[in-house]
């Protein structure tokens, strides 16, 4: 009795204030209130679970059926589901760190009305400063090249409806619409968006599975896979970075109205993904088999209908969406660093939120590999921020006694309370530390030297189709002059993948 009235006193102290302070109970609403709670104001579970399913998959859904041709279809089913669950734990484990954190801090009077709390926050409030950089420092990495690779799939996927701009080109505009995503505020005012983008995945997860089994499959198709270690592990840690969305999982939190209610969120959306990626991995990689090896975006390989150009203009506009999820705690941190986090002027948040995207660009620029850039962010930065440094966060916050018998939330009876937790976390440390950082590191960044070697950096157009030959000069046609000798070097196009 006496720890469920502790219980109950700790969950008082952790939405009091918050629930007071965003919902203004007891007020009268406005038309105009109620259509901005309606549209842009969220905080409730139904939003933080459109928030993690709309933001785990986003891109990655074209990527996947690459992943599949490198491991084939029983690992790439097996590493899914793998994955996915242990990406839900340490997702719960986040939680508990945030509500512990949280709890502590109230309990001390201090006020979060102005101040979105973030992951580095957490961990200096448990742990100390050492735990803070380090987590600061994988997380606003792993944060800027996810904002990266959305910029890089938005102009990959444009080029297959308009190859009239090469796909640098689109990079260069897609940039500057990216940038708008300053303007919105925090997490809170992803309601509308974040409903949009799961409607968005939906449709293109299914467009991939219908559309891969009317085409059926083509002529002389082999599923090879696997065939070499360097493709299985890049394959395997592709879905490692999957279903390792949550390195926005704080904040996604503090925009709820009883961030205490997150537990199981993650794992939900967790479940509804993998009704989308299974699917549609299964069926592009039936279709078309070794061909994806060479079409990191199943979109290049589908023939164009106006199912599929709908298919590109949802991922376009979800895309952007995710931009903004991965890109908002860089603006929070850069916010904070400048001292304007608490400014109440969106338009001076806006403008001061504006050098974050800058580099964004350039990256997105110079390193425009669709496909395998996911692997290498998911071997050396996913396998850190999401999955060692929560797991060990975990084992150290609640290494005494004292701390584990005064925790806010106690473990699950079915992991077994804290020896269950406690062997989990150390299996999930220890393989993603081999498999994912290790073996999956070592293959990564040999495909990815492999695509600079191929392509350069600064590439124009990233596995762009080979240019169609000209058509044959009838027999009494002039001769057509020789190109002057500075212009050989540029015709002379490079292959257009491994």
């Amino acid at each position: 009795m006496g720890s469920e009235k502790e219980d109950k006193a700790a969950e008082t102290v952790i939405i009091g204030n918050y629930i007071e302070m965003e919902k203004d109970e007891g007020k009268p609403k406005s038309i105009k209130t109620t259509i901005s709670n309606l549209f842009w104001h969220g905080g409730s579970v139904y939003d933080a679970w459109f928030s993690c399913s709309s933001n785990q998959v986003a891109q990655v859904l074209l990527t996947l059926p690459y992943s599949f041709s490198q491991l084939g279809i029983l690992s790439g089913v097996l590493f899914q589901v793998f994955y996915g669950l242990m990406g839900s734990w340490t997702a719960y484990l986040i939680s508990a760190l945030y509500v512990e954190y949280r709890t502590r801090k109230e309990r001390e009077k201090v006020d979060f009305r102005n101040h979105v709390i973030q992951w580095f926050e957490v961990l200096d409030g448990l742990l100390g400063k050492h735990w803070r950089n380090v987590g600061l420092a994988f997380n606003c990495t792993f944060l800027l090249f996810g904002s990266v690779i959305q910029l890089i799939a938005c102009a990959s996927n444009i080029y297959y409806i308009n190859d009239n701009l090469d796909k640098r080109t689109w990079t260069y505009i897609f940039g500057a619409c990216c940038a708008t995503t300053v303007f919105i505020p925090s997490f809170h005012n992803y309601r509308i968006w974040s409903f949009i983008g799961l409607v968005m995945t939906t449709y293109t997860a299914w467009y991939l599975t219908i559309g891969s089994l009317l085409h059926g499959q083509v002529e002389g198709v082999k599923h090879s896979g696997p065939t070499k270690l360097v493709l299985y592990f890049t394959g395997a840690t592709n879905i490692l970075y999957t279903f390792g969305g949550h390195a926005v999982t704080v904040e996604i939190m503090h925009a709820m109205w009883k961030p205490q209610k997150f537990k199981a969120i993650y794992l939900l959306a967790t479940l509804y993904v993998l009704t989308l990626t299974l699917p549609s991995a299964t069926a592009v990689y039936w279709a078309f088999g070794d061909l994806l090896l060479d079409h990191a975006n199943a979109f290049s390989l589908l023939p164009r209908s106006p199912f599929r150009d709908m298919a590109v203009i949802l991922m376009l506009i979800h895309q952007f969406i995710t931009f903004g999820f991965a890109c908002t705690p860089l603006y929070f941190v850069w916010e904070k660093a400048i001292g304007m986090h608490e400014c109440k002027s969106l338009c001076k948040r806006a403008a001061a939120r504006l050098p974050v995207v800058v580099p964004i660009w350039f990256l997105a620029i110079i390193f425009p590999f669709f496909g395998p850039i996911n692997s290498t962010v998911g071997s050396l930065l996913v396998s850190f921020t999401v999955y060692i440094i929560p797991a060990l966060a975990h084992m150290f916050t609640f290494r005494s006694a004292a701390s584990r018998e005064n925790a806010v939330e106690q473990p699950p009876k079915f992991i077994g309370r804290w020896a269950g937790t406690y062997s989990v976390n150390v299996f999930v440390v220890g393989w993603v530390l081999v498999v994912g950082f290790g073996f999956g590191g070592w293959a990564s960044m040999l495909n990815f030297i492999h695509q600079i070697d191929t392509f350069g950096l600064f590439t124009k157009c990233y596995q762009c189709p080979p240019p169609s030959l000209a058509p044959p000069q009838p027999v009494n046609a002039a001769a057509p002059l020789p190109p002057p000798a500075g212009m050989l070097k540029l015709t002379n196009h490079r292959p257009h993948n491994l």
